[in-house]
């Protein structure tokens, strides 16, 4: 699964979002004594880097020269990987994929629409940027989930939340209303299977033709299914 790529910084989702504001260099002078700051701009980096090169590829080292600061300061704020690569997790993952699938699916008054709009936005990071990094989400899982309980724990939280977000609209739509929660659970998984298991073939293909593709048929599924709206 994945989860929020054009989640633009471009978003990893694709889309453009706020990782994305803090690549660019600084260009102002930083305060001396900027803990918050600094803390943002390592988990800014970490996240770009494993996005890029993915997680056992990147090194504290890589990190370290990404952000622009010492070895000591690093581990001041992150003093191991592992502490560092959860709090990209709940500090980047976690909102990259509210803003990217969440939030618009809160938000919409047409499941239907609100998922194309998902994927319509995250194709147009994808073609924007002109690469496809995958879903940072996604990403992480793959590389993660079997290596430490915590990494598991913290992903699956995510894909948890995303999941009840989904059938919770899926139960105010016609088709979701005659449903007992557990196939309304099953309709949600399937929806981000699909985007997830695209968004992977648009990751090894480098190109959005997939997502784009299964858009088009997840549509054509949820008026089936009297999901639409």
């Amino acid at each position: 699964m994945i989860l929020t790529e054009r989640m633009l910084i471009v978003n990893q989702y694709g889309r453009i979002v706020a990782m994305t504001k803090h690549s660019a260099p600084i260009k102002t002078r930083r305060r001396r004594n900027d803990p918050v700051g600094v803390q943002a701009r390592i988990l800014d980096r970490a996240a770009k880097l494993f996005q890029e090169r993915g997680f056992h590829s990147t090194s504290m080292h890589d990190v370290m020269s990404a952000a622009g600061i010492s070895a000591g300061a690093l581990h001041h704020h992150f003093p191991s990987k592992k502490s560092l690569g959860l709090a990209v997790l709940a500090r980047v993952v976690r909102p990259a994929v509210q803003e990217a699938w969440i939030d618009p699916i809160l938000k919409t008054p047409s499941l239907e629409k609100g998922v194309a709009s998902v994927f319509a936005e995250i194709v147009g990071g994808i073609v924007a940027r002109g690469s496809v990094l995958g879903c940072p989400l996604n990403n992480l899982a793959l590389e993660l989930s079997l290596t430490d309980p915590e990494y598991r724990q913290s992903i699956d939280a995510m894909f948890t939340n995303w999941r009840s977000v989904l059938a919770e609209k899926i139960a105010t739509t016609r088709g979701g209303a005659r449903l007992d929660n557990k196939k309304r659970t099953a309709a949600a998984n399937f929806i981000i299977s699909a985007y997830s298991g695209a968004m992977n073939m648009a990751k090894a293909t480098q190109s959005a033709a997939p997502l784009t593709d299964a858009a088009g048929l997840l549509s054509n599924w949820l008026q089936t299914q009297q999901f639409a709206s």
